[in-house]
């Protein structure tokens, strides 16, 4: 397995379980929008560079896809599933999600061109520092109204501004999100529920010149239930696959197809899963646990020392995680650069795992979520690497 730089040469393929920073690579997720506002004619702040840097051809019309989940080496490997996303893997290009590599985080990112350490989009729960609690991004539960924590302009809010019709394409439940209102908002949006029908409507929509997003879910949902190795997993893929060779075959000429991803996923291990509620080492000192069970954002008690609780969550999980300072994150770029609005959302202690590995917190996430079988969240490859598949 190999991909493939922008002038078509291969390059060796990264080991899976080998740690990606964000910034690391130079086309990331946060490129495609503002690339594709160029595509559209659209003035949008680093354009021209991002459209350059991806090489998108010139189109009246695009649609961009972002599959929930679909990370680039999960593809790659389970490629028999998806004839026509195979095909397009050869002209493809790898992107680096987000740090955490989660949903919010990375939708955040895509949808504004910017890092999570200016959307403040640090995970799937985060503490709010107004509240002290700590606020779901997902479901925007606890969470202050998304224009105040996510204040910058989205590309498609600057798309419409510039005389560009955009439409956003997903379930009615999205429809005026917290999550929506802070990444995506700004595109007229039009509720379909299964993939057939958002499919039917983009081409509904395309039929004029503008943008059309379409998101889909069901391979990170089947992913986190059954694993991405499962064949469930692999039917998910082929039921996306199918459909969206339909939509490139259908779509009007001059029309640019664009499929990417938010992250990746890896299927861990239950007996190498650690419990902050119940393990007297990780706990101590530890008054909220944020983030998820991949990428942790450790809250320390007050008059704790956050290098102390750092050093002993070092020493505990060994090779199954990397563990920072917030300092130390932030100085690495794990966030991308941090406004001082957003540098207290960071936990005081910032921990990135490895391997199979996860470390949870009972005293705030649901047995159900405790027990998923599929998750992502950390710097891994497999979780860090994302496609971007381009049909003309």
């Amino acid at each position: 397995m190999s991909t493939r730089t922008r002038t078509g040469t291969a390059a060796p393929a990264p080991q899976p379980e080998a740690i990606v920073t964000p910034g690391s690579g130079a086309r990331s997720l946060a490129h495609v929008l503002p690339a594709v506002a160029d595509v559209l004619g659209a003035d949008v702040p680093g354009g021209p560079d991002a459209r350059t840097l991806l090489g998108l051809p010139t189109a009246t019309r695009v649609c961009v896809v972002l599959v929930d989940g679909l990370g680039h080496l999960n593809l790659t490997e389970r490629g028999g599933h998806a004839p026509f996303l195979r095909s397009l893997l050869a002209s493809s290009q790898v992107l680096t999600s987000t740090f955490p590599s989660t949903t919010a985080t990375a939708v955040a990112a895509f949808g504004t061109g910017l890092g999570p350490g200016a959307t403040g989009m640090l995970g799937y729960t985060v503490r709010v520092p107004a509240t002290g609690r700590l606020g779901n991004l997902v479901s925007w539960t606890d969470m202050p109204p998304a224009t105040q924590w996510q204040p910058h302009p989205t590309v498609f809010e600057r798309l419409v501004g510039a005389g560009v019709p955009v439409t956003s394409v997903g379930p009615a439940r999205f429809h005026g999100s917290g999550l929506t209102g802070a990444a995506l908002r700004g595109a007229a949006y039009a509720a379909a529920e299964s993939l057939t029908d958002r499919v039917d409507t983009v081409l509904r929509v395309l039929r004029a010149p503008g943008l059309a997003y379409l998101y889909w879910h069901d391979v990170d949902k089947t992913g986190h239930h059954h694993g991405w190795g499962s064949w469930q997993w692999g039917e998910a893929l082929a039921e996306l696959d199918g459909e969206l060779a339909r939509l490139a075959r259908s779509l009007p000429r001059d029309t640019l197809l664009v499929v990417t991803a938010d992250h990746g996923m890896v299927d861990v291990d239950p007996s190498r899963r650690r419990d902050v509620a119940t393990d007297p080492v990780l706990g101590a000192q530890v008054a909220t646990t944020g983030g998820e069970p991949r990428a942790l954002h450790l809250h320390v008690a007050p008059g704790a020392d956050a290098t102390v609780v750092a050093d002993r969550w070092r020493a505990e999980l060994g090779d199954d995680a990397l563990v920072r300072t917030r300092d130390e994150a932030v100085d690495a770029g794990w966030f991308g650069p941090v406004e001082a609005r957003v540098r207290p959302v960071v936990g005081d202690v910032v921990v990135a795992m490895t391997g199979a590995a996860t470390v949870v917190d009972s005293r705030t996430q649901t047995p159900a979520s405790i027990a998923l079988r599929g998750v992502h969240g950390s710097l891994t490859a497999r979780e860090m690497l994302v496609p971007l598949l381009v049909h003309r």
